[in-house]
């Protein structure tokens, strides 16, 4: 292998001083000119709704490998709005009978939360004490982007997000930490949000476009969802962490010794 160390040009580093620059137009200014505008949830505009993720419902997910990878992507979901203090509202559905009561990891997670326990409605948005609430957060945040993701994605996702973006609000459903009885739900529910201006996302996916910048404060509080429900990345880390002390690259923040 021929050594090329000597002949490349030297690495640019950018400053650890450097923050996140915005998109230099306006999402309203870029609508106006006829395009789609990107106007992305952040940790200061952002709303989370965790709708029905109940023990019994959970049992009927059948679109996932594993229940096990879905429970994760829920919980890693819940994790995220701890780590980063979104005002979040969990709700569940005729939790008294057979769909059973919300995950203990949610319960966990948020002991100041209250759950607004529906007795009927199926669209959480549709019944009047979770609406009630819901418009209390708004109206106290002034926030208007709306993270949702719900046990069922045809009906506990895709209802109140068509009802949320019927009523102006900017809605990313998390299509991952929402199941299916089957793979056709699935693909519908995408569909009919996408189509009606829903912007689908995955969880850890979403977390890192809420996050933006590695050195922002909430950075550790950030890398548990990520250590603890995505295996794939908590190994990448862990394992760089446990063998750390030879780099290739100059490690600027010299935090490496």
């Amino acid at each position: 292998m021929t050594d090329t160390s000597t002949t490349r040009a030297a690495d640019i580093v950018s400053p650890v001083t450097d923050g996140a620059l915005p998109d230099r137009v306006f999402p309203a200014d870029a609508r106006a000119a006829g395009r789609v505008p990107h106007d992305k949830p952040t940790p200061a505009n952002a709303i989370l709704l965790l709708v029905d993720h109940q023990i019994g419902l959970m049992a009927g997910v059948r679109d996932f490998s594993s229940t096990a990878e879905y429970k994760s992507n829920v919980v890693g979901l819940a994790r995220v709005g701890v780590a980063l203090g979104l005002p979040t509202l969990i709700t569940s559905s005729n939790a008294q009978w057979q769909n059973g009561d919300t995950l203990p990891e949610i319960k966990a997670l948020f002991p100041d939360v209250a759950i607004h326990r529906r007795t009927g409605i199926i669209n959480c948005y549709e019944d009047p004490t979770f609406r009630a609430a819901f418009e209390a957060v708004v109206e106290r945040t002034v926030r208007r982007h709306i993270i949702i993701a719900g046990v069922t994605i045809g009906t506990c996702c895709a209802f109140p997000t068509l009802s949320l973006l019927n009523d102006g609000y900017k809605v990313f459903p998390v299509i991952d930490a929402c199941g299916a009885w089957n793979r056709y739900e699935t693909e519908a529910a995408m569909l009919r949000m996408a189509n009606a201006g829903a912007e689908p996302v995955t969880t850890f996916a979403l977390a890192c476009e809420l996050q933006a910048d590695w050195k922002l404060p909430s950075a550790n509080a950030m890398l548990e969802p990520f250590n603890q429900n995505l295996s794939e990345y908590g190994f990448v880390t862990q394992n760089f962490w446990n063998n750390a002390g030879q780099h290739v690259v100059p490690d600027p923040f010299g935090m490496v010794k």
